[in-house]
């Protein structure tokens, strides 16, 4: 028996001898034995991770990203402190030289090559290898090192910054060791985990944990629902896979919570069925092809949710409809609150985007909504997310000067804001976009006012209260007045933004 074990042994018998002893002095009869085995194999997790190591390392690759840029350090230009006299004098001086090819500040002399690495893992013995975007992000060239030290260039076959993907290709002699994506879905808090990866340059590192949470949102993209872990996960981990006790791939492990930049025990890995959809795309067409409808959406909380009747927070409000989009034309308005799409319950406002984008573009779907107090289902078909981004990059490079408006009105005060009608001088003052077309506008935020803490500025336009347009002061006062009378406690503003984006505001009315 192992001496670790003997002594273990020899302590349960003392305490369960030393147990009866006591009972018999206490004259309380016999007392049955304690055991204290130790934990069960669940709670003390896999004995050994040595064959499920040995089986999937082989597909695990270290990424080498090489790129050229502008290295400053090889100026021979004095490092003044900003605002000297010489300032002036000294750019005008070097740069004269430079375009003049002297010295060693000549342009093609200030570039050095910067090297990156990262992880990654095949999952095609062909030579599909996929990564972080991050890893591979401008890189000039790539290339695959393999546990065996052999070294392939690669090429980009696609990637995507919103789910922080891409896909390699290289071109081996032979087929290589591949692993395989698993059902992420089906992984639960508490399951054990194995990240394989090249932390600092070690390649091959082996590290395990549990999954500590799901569906975290860290606040890097649209469609965080990252699995977290704390299984080690350092630089250089970023793109390689994150695996589940059968062997498959659950995740990508992409980035980790630490004020050191080492690991502090709190990994997060992007799910394996988030990623799947965009490979596919991305090897089909080298880009991604996401659903789009065509609305602005935002959170609802209490007092949103009490003044639309929704019993419960719930849903995603529409906060406003792409006159371009596919809503639209379905039917879809501002104040709509959505809580199913394509028969999916969309329990937040978070839950619409992922929903949406793995959607087929151009598939007809059903979207239930919450209207006037009411349930109404609208059909929608979808477009394609890159089509809309691109038109809204064109619509966002055209002229957004300001003409029009209302003649000036008198300033008035409620919920602590002053306002005004919407008119030229105050479409000048505050660059209102052309595109807000009525409305009041905040000239005054009371600090310390619900207003204030709701983060409204001066210069963004109220355009409805309760869903009912307000073009003058007067609109406003006069609704306020009316839903204080029917014993309405806070007031459901529709406020256009800066930058000319709309968003539901709450506020109470006394």
């Amino acid at each position: 028996m192992p001496p670790v074990q003997a002594l273990l042994t020899r302590r349960k018998l003392r305490h369960s001898i030393g147990a009866v002893a006591l009972a018999a002095v206490l004259g309380i009869g016999a007392v049955p034995l304690v055991s204290f085995d130790a934990a069960p194999a669940f709670a003390r997790g896999p004995e050994s991770l040595a064959d499920l190591a040995d089986q999937v390392s082989g597909a695990v690759v270290n990424i080498s990203a090489t790129q050229m840029v502008e290295d400053k350090r090889a100026s021979n230009a004095p490092q003044l402190q900003p605002g000297t006299p010489f300032d002036d004098l000294f750019e005008e001086f070097f740069k004269r030289r430079q375009q003049q090819g002297g010295g060693d500040d000549s342009p093609r002399q200030q570039q050095r090559r910067s090297n990156s690495l990262g992880s990654g893992f095949v999952i095609d013995s062909s030579g599909i290898v996929i990564t972080n975007n991050h890893v591979i992000a401008d890189a000039n060239e790539v290339t695959v090192i393999f546990t065996d030290g052999q070294k392939l260039k690669a090429e980009i076959v696609g990637k995507d910054t919103k789910v922080d993907v891409a896909v390699l290709r290289v071109k081996p002699d032979k087929p290589l060791k591949a692993v395989k994506f698993g059902d992420s879905d089906k992984s639960r808090v508490g399951d054990w985990v194995m990240a394989v990866g090249n932390p600092f340059g070690l390649v091959g590192s082996v590290t395990a944990g549990i999954v500590s949470a799901r569906n975290r949102n860290i606040e890097s993209g649209p469609y965080d629902n990252y699995i977290q872990t704390d299984a080690s996960i350092n630089k250089g981990n970023s793109g390689g896979p994150l695996f589940n006790m059968d062997g498959d791939v659950i995740g990508i492990n992409t980035a980790i919570l630490s004020p050191s930049g080492g690991s502090i025990g709190i990994g997060f890995a992007t799910p394996a069925n988030t990623v799947q959809p965009i490979i596919d795309q991305l090897q089909k067409f080298g880009e991604t092809r996401r659903g789009w409808l065509g609305v602005r959406i935002q959170n609802i909380d209490d007092a949103i949710a009490e003044n639309l009747n929704l019993g419960s927070v719930r849903g995603a409000l529409v906060a406003g409809v792409d006159d371009k989009g596919p809503a639209k034309p379905a039917g879809l308005k501002t104040g709509d609150v959505i809580t199913k799409f394509d028969s999916r319950d969309v329990k937040e406002s978070r839950d619409l985007p992922k929903l949406v984008a793995s959607t087929p573009v151009g598939k007809d779907v059903p979207v239930t909504v919450i209207r006037d107090g009411k349930e109404v289902t609208l059909n929608v078909k979808l477009g394609r997310l890159e089509d809309g981004e691109k038109q809204a990059s064109l619509d966002n490079s055209k002229n957004d000067a300001t003409k029009g408006g209302a003649a000036v009105s008198p300033v008035q005060k409620a919920l602590g804001l002053e306002f005004s009608g919407l008119n030229d001088e105050l479409r000048k003052k505050y660059s209102i976009r052309e595109s807000v077309k009525s409305g009041v506008v905040v000239t005054s935020v009371e600090p310390r006012s619900n207003a204030a803490d709701k983060r409204i500025q001066p210069g963004e336009v109220i355009v409805e209260i309760n869903q009912e347009p307000v073009a003058q002061p007067a609109d406003v006062t006069k609704k306020l007045k009316a839903l204080k009378d029917s014993g309405k406690k806070s007031a459901l503003l529709l406020v256009a933004g800066l930058q000319g984006d709309v968003h539901f505001v709450a506020l109470p009315i006394d």
